[in-house]
């Protein structure tokens, strides 16, 4: 486990997250006020809690509570928490050398995140689905993913593009 991202890496994937997040709203139609009701945080590893480390994923997400009053029994509140696994997104970047960069796997990572969470919140997947379900909803995701980057395409970012295609595995490692 301990690899880390450094600081300019961390205020890479910081930037990286807030593109994603204009690309996602232009896709969706989503207004930047609207972005506000979507809760979300991200963290790295070196901020995660020992729950939100997964093995075998880039990033994944986990869905928080907390209910809005003590009377109040309907009304709770949720967020998520995007876990970045800095140690998988670096290892897969040495790995590909100078195939896969860095800046365009974050974004491909982000976006994907986020789509997520948009499916969630508007109903269309379902955070707490069987094995099977996940599976589906990890290929649409993947799908709208791809078509959600596409007009920011670029050389590097093709070959990302390329690796979460159906030809490849490397998909399996979002979640």
């Amino acid at each position: 486990m301990g690899r880390y991202f450094n600081k300019e890496q961390i205020s890479l994937s910081g930037n990286t997250f807030a593109k994603a997040e204009k690309m996602a709203g232009r896709y969706f139609r989503i207004t930047p006020g609207e972005w506000e009701k979507r809760r979300y945080d991200v963290k790295t590893l070196a901020f995660l809690e020992k729950d939100e480390v997964r093995e075998g994923a880039f990033a994944h997400l986990c869905k928080y509570e907390l209910q809005k009053e003590k009377d109040s029994k309907d009304e709770r509140l949720h967020f998520y928490r995007i876990c970045l696994q800095d140690n998988r997104i670096l290892d897969a970047v040495d790995r590909a050398h100078s195939f896969i960069r860095l800046s365009p796997l974050l974004l491909y990572i982000a976006a994907h995140e986020l789509v997520h969470i948009i499916r969630f919140e508007r109903g269309e997947g379902n955070f707490d689905a069987t094995a099977q379900e996940r599976s589906d909803e990890e290929e649409k995701v993947h799908r709208i993913t791809r078509n959600l980057l596409k007009p920011a395409t670029d050389p590097d970012l093709n070959l990302v593009l390329d690796c979460f295609s159906n030809r490849y595995r490397i998909g399996d490692l979002v979640q």
